[in-house]
C-alpha cells in the first residue's frame, strides 16, 4: 500500500511542506510532527479488541480520523512513512523497564525502529510509541553514550550489562539530576508477522495493563498531559505539575476529546 503522504502531513501539522528528501533534518521534523500531532491510546485493548496494524486501517484511524493508537499502531505508521520518503528502516522490539522491580525481568513488547539516512555513517533510533513523559521527541543518534537535548526533554543511549551475544542497549531519560532507564534492546530485526503475534498478546491477555486500565497521552508545545485510569496529570515544561480525578466515564469521554483529540464513536462506554 502507498500511503497518502499529504493526508498524513496535515495530520502532524506540516501541511504545504514539500520538503520530503530522506535528510537527517526531515526524519528529526517528522519525528517531533508525529509526536505533537497523533495522541497516543490504547482504547481497542480496553474495549475488548486488538487494534489492526493493516496500513489502510492504521491511515484510516490514526490519520484520517480523531483518533490515536498505542506503540505498534504509531511505529508501524511512522515506518512505512519514512520508507516511503525513502529512509532504510529496521524494526526492533524493546523491554521496557521503566516502573520495574528489581530483579523482574519483562518480555519484549515495545516495538521501535533503527533508521537509516543515505551518506550518513551513523543509524538512528526512532521511537513515536513510547507512551510516557520520558519518550523521545526526536531521534537520537544509535551511538553508545550518545546524548540528546530534544527540548524540553535529554536523553541519552548507553550500553547495559547482558549475557546475550549482541550488545545490550538501554534508552535513559534525564528526569531533573538523574538518568531514568526506559527500555532496552537489541539490533536484531524484526518483522511484521513478530509484531502481530505481540500485538494480540498485549491486546487481549486479561494480565496486560493496556487490558486493565485507560492511558492516553498527549505532547503538546509547553505541556505534557496523561490520562490513566481517571487520574489526569498535566506536567509543563518548566516541570510545573498538576494533578486531578476526573469525576466519572462521561468526564473522561470527554476529556479525552477536549484535551487529546481523541474522539469515540457515539455513544462509547468505557469500564469503571
Amino acid at each position: 500500500m502507498t500511503l497518502d503522504l499529504d493526508a498524513y502531513f496535515a495530520r502532524i501539522g506540516r501541511a504545504g511542506d514539500t520538503d520530503r528528501r530522506p535528510t537527517v533534518e526531515v526524519l528529526r521534523s517528522v519525528h517531533r510532527a508525529h509526536m505533537l500531532g497523533i495522541p497516543f491510546e490504547n482504547l481497542e485493548p480496553l474495549l475488548g479488541s486488538a487494534p489492526s496494524l493493516a496500513l489502510p486501517d492504521l491511515e484510516r484511524k490514526l490519520v484520517r480520523s480523531e483518533r490515536g493508537g498505542y506503540c505498534y499502531e504509531h511505529n508501524t505508521l511512522l515506518a512505512a512513512v519514512l520508507t516511503q520518503l525513502g529512509f532504510r528502516v529496521t524494526l526492533l522490539t524493546a523491554r521496557v523497564v521503566l516502573g520495574a522491580a528489581p530483579g523482574d525481568i519483562r518480555p519484549r513488547t515495545h516495538m521501535l525502529m533503527q533508521v537509516d539516512v543515505e551518506g550518513e555513517s551513523t543509524p538512528w533510533l526512532a521511537d513515536v510509541g513510547f507512551g510516557s513523559h520520558g519518550a523521545l521527541l526526536e531521534p537520537i543518534p544509535l551511538v553508545v553514550d550518545a546524548e540528546l537535548l530534544d527540548t524540553p526533554r535529554r536523553h541519552r543511549l548507553v550500553h547495559a550489562p547482558h549475557d546475550g551475544p549482541l550488545e545490550m542497549w538501554e534508552l535513559q531519560a534525564d528526569k531533573g539530576g538523574y538518568w531514568e532507564p526506559q527500555y532496552e534492546f537489541t539490533l536484531e530485526p524484526f518483522e511484521a508477522p513478530d509484531y502481530d503475534v505481540i500485538n494480540w498478546h498485549i491486546a487481549t491477555n486479561p494480565r496486560s495493563p493496556f487490558r486493565q486500565a485507560l492511558y492516553a497521552q498527549r505532547t503538546l508545545p509547553g505541556l505534557h498531559r496523561a490520562l490513566s485510569g481517571r487520574t489526569l496529570v498535566e506536567t509543563a515544561d518548566d516541570g510545573t505539575v498538576t494533578e486531578r480525578e476526573l469525576s466519572d466515564s462521561a468526564e473522561v469521554v470527554r476529556v479525552l476529546a477536549e484535551d487529546f483529540g481523541v474522539r469515540l464513536p457515539e455513544g462509547t462506554v468505557l469500564p469503571g
